[in-house]
């Protein structure tokens, strides 16, 4: 990345010096992608295929330090392609506990690498109590504070948290069912972000296609706070919170070049927008480490890092900027190896030191 390195350790095993950018090319155009999260792990992702058919392909990707390259582990056969895929937030990875990965898509699945080459469906998670069929999931995301609980968003306008029995033993079989399910928008529900501190636990958001960004507390589901809303009404398709800082969030509506950044605060009222792109956002990531930093990826082939200390002033320009071979479609911040950033484009992956 041109610019200033920002803090933060390579991480990783092996003797060498870690190199500034891997590359991995997968055999099929990539969406989806997640860091592990396992510090027992080292470098691993996961990636979702993103081909429009019924047969898709899920890929465990790692670095090998000998040689020196990301390199595949495993590929198993995934149903539709994966709108989201997540490691278990499990930061301490001990030795006994269960690897989990999910991943939302027709439903809510639950996978268990079971060892480098096999990864097995540990449970499929419908939230229709009537029939088989579950309306498209969007998104979804993975409780930090109580990584037994997920949430879903859905195109039917709900959303849906989800209680996991993960049994954190090796050998037992997870389960999960529904705790709640709730109408959270006039229209589709695109995304959904748990609150990462303080009331972590409890507090999510989400935004959808009415163009309003929604707060909602699971001990209180009977109202919402819209915090803010489009001008225009346009689609909002992704949001993230910031990961040190619980009053911040960000979040871009469809076909915008700008992403906005907004303080719980202050409803209504971005607090900054950061406009250097040059064509439609397609992710954000905060960094894990750091309050006042954020990427952002787009189809102008940029990845940006904001540097957001002077708001409420206006941020004028990006401090990093990389220039990818393709339009960026997923960008991933990594919270094990908080200096690694992981972005998507085309068919390839690449792992960017900053």
């Amino acid at each position: 990345m041109q610019g200033h390195h920002l803090s933060g350790q390579a991480g990783g095993g092996g003797g060498h010096k870690k190199k500034e950018i891997y590359k991995y090319e997968a055999p099929w155009p990539v969406y989806s992608m997640n860091w592990s999260v396992r510090p027992d792990k080292g470098f691993r992702l996961a990636l979702g295929s993103f081909v429009e058919e019924y047969n898709n392909k899920l890929q465990i990707v790692a670095l090998d330090d000998e040689r020196g390259e990301l390199t595949c582990r495993s590929t198993f056969d995934h149903p539709y392609p994966t709108t989201r895929i997540m490691w278990m937030p499990d930061s301490k990875g001990s030795a006994g506990s269960a690897d989990l990965l999910a991943t939302s898509g027709d439903y809510l699945r639950v996978w268990r690498v079971v060892s480098d080459t096999e990864t097995k469906l540990e449970c499929l998670l419908n939230n229709n109590k009537n029939s088989d069929f579950c309306a498209p999931l969007t998104s979804f995301d993975w409780n930090e504070v109580d990584p037994n609980i997920l949430g879903t968003s859905s195109i039917d306008t709900t959303c849906t948290i989800w209680g996991l029995e993960t049994g954190q033993v090796v050998g037992r079989v997870v389960s999960g069912h529904v705790k709640t399910q709730l109408i959270a928008h006039d229209k589709e529900v695109y995304d959904i972000a748990f609150s990462r501190q303080g009331g972590g636990r409890d507090m999510f958001a989400s935004v959808g296609a009415d163009g309003s960004v929604r707060m909602f507390d699971l001990r209180h589901l009977e109202h919402s706070t819209i915090i803010y809303e489009d001008p225009g009404h346009s689609p909002l398709l992704r949001l993230a919170w910031n990961r040190q800082d619980p009053n911040y969030l960000a979040t871009f509506a469809m076909d915008a070049s700008e992403v906005i950044v907004l303080d719980t605060r202050v409803p209504c009222t971005p607090v900054a927008r950061l406009t250097n792109h040059r064509a439609c956002v397609n992710g954000l990531a905060w960094a894990p480490h750091s309050a006042c930093h954020i990427c952002t990826a787009a189809d102008d082939f940029q990845a940006l890092i904001w540097d957001l200390q002077q708001m409420p002033r206006a941020v004028e320009d990006p401090i990093l900027a990389y220039t990818a071979a393709g339009e960026i479609n997923q960008i991933q911040w990594s919270s094990a190896h908080n200096g690694w950033i992981g972005i998507c484009y085309g068919n390839c992956l690449e792992i960017l030191r900053v």
